[in-house]
């Protein structure tokens, strides 16, 4: 994900978000709404969220240290963390227990026309956002499906984004229905309903944010493209003639961990391996850019019998 492409979407998402709380409080506070007031609670939290994710963004750009030599690019995998239990918390649990408490103490919904409004100055917005996370997703997937895309992403924020998005707009057509039957019923239920709807569909997207986070986390190899790309070019067919074994860790969402073993001729002397581990780092950073920090150990590789053997080409 480049830079850009992923802070325009979060900074388009937390301009609709605040915006569309502030309107739906005011909206909560004029009709009574429940679904009002857990979707103002819900847009406040996504806006606090994209915070977040730009607040994390920008302090993974620190630089290296001796506390920290591979240095800070994984905090922004933190933050992503840290947006799903807000998520969670603020946004879902809150809507799930204001929704069970209207159900318990219905009362007739006032001044409709404040939440239908807003509800659907709301929907407008929130398109915008998402066409704009989508827009910028769409740069980065390649062939892959929406599925593939938020499970296999190595930079949080678009994902994340995407996912609060979509559970904002599913969020306000829940909250449209919840008032619209509670008006034509004139029975509060229906709104308590709605809002518990929409506690339920927050509490499971933070949970799927939360479980492809810790996966990040934890510490992720690169995908298998970026695998096949590596193995390529570190092998020559001359000076390397295999990868032997090799292991890879993104230390943020734009730097890549690699750590292989590669077989070098038996013959060779210091010098020659010592060029030939070199101009391998220049092949695999050429064709993986994601690639910056390296290490290289040469070796022989030899057959079943324990004979050195100049293998083929491969991985």
């Amino acid at each position: 994900m480049s830079a850009s492409g992923g802070t325009k979407a979060i900074v388009a998402a937390l301009c609709a978000n605040f915006a569309i709380a502030v309107s739906k409080f005011t909206a909560a506070g004029f009709s009574g709404s429940s679904s009002m007031l857990a979707e103002g609670v819900h847009s406040l939290a996504d806006a606090g969220n994209q915070a977040l994710l730009l607040v994390g963004g920008q302090r993974a750009k620190r630089a290296a240290d001796e506390e920290h030599p591979f240095g800070y690019g994984r905090e922004r995998y933190i933050y992503a963390f840290i947006v799903a239990i807000v998520l969670f918390s603020v946004g879902g649990l809150f809507a799930v227990y204001e929704g069970v408490e209207k159900i318990r103490h219905p009362h007739e919904i006032e001044h409709w026309y404040w939440p239908v409004g807003v509800l659907i100055f709301a929907i407008i917005a929130e398109i915008i956002s998402f066409r704009t996370a989508i827009k910028e997703s769409n740069e980065v997937r390649g062939d892959q499906s929406w599925t593939q895309f938020v499970r296999t992403a190595k930079a949080p924020e678009l994902p994340v984004v995407l996912l609060e998005d979509l559970g904002a707009l599913v969020g306000l057509v829940l909250a449209l229905g919840g008032v619209g039957l509670a008006l034509a019923t004139g029975d509060g239920v229906w709104d308590g309903v709605g809002t518990l709807c929409i506690g339920v569909l927050l509490v499971v997207i933070a949970i799927v944010l939360a479980i492809e986070t810790k996966s990040l986390l934890l510490g992720e190899g690169a995908g298998r493209a970026s695998l096949s790309r590596i193995r390529e070019a570190a092998v020559d067919g001359e000076n390397v003639t295999r990868v032997i074994h090799m292991k890879t860790l993104h230390l943020g969402p734009d730097e890549l961990l690699v750590a292989a073993k590669i077989a070098v001729n038996h013959e060779d002397d210091a010098a020659s391996i010592a060029r030939a581990i070199d101009e391998a780092e220049t092949r695999i950073r050429a064709a993986e850019p994601l690639a910056r920090v390296i290490y290289l150990e040469p070796d022989i590789y030899r057959d079943d019998d324990g004979r050195p053997t100049e293998a083929p080409t491969g991985g």
